[in-house]
């Protein structure tokens, strides 16, 4: 029972500690675009076109051997 002594106090500082993370995280804008994310996955920016012509699929990068089989 002396053990809750600790315990208690404790949970209750880190629930504190919980709560002040989340209000600062409110203040700060973290929450503002909530959809932003998952379009922004959608796009397709980093993909290069191949200046020749030639698919993406069948080119080999350099430095390496095309596979048989």
């Amino acid at each position: 029972m002396s053990v809750l002594v600790y315990l208690v106090p404790a949970a209750l500082l880190l629930g504190l500690i919980g709560l002040a993370g989340f209000m600062w995280s409110l203040k700060s804008g973290q929450y503002d675009d909530l959809e932003g994310a998952a379009w922004r996955i959608l796009e397709d920016d980093d993909i290069e076109e191949p200046e020749d012509g030639e698919s993406a699929r069948g080119r080999v990068p350099e430095g390496e051997e095309r596979r048989k089989g």
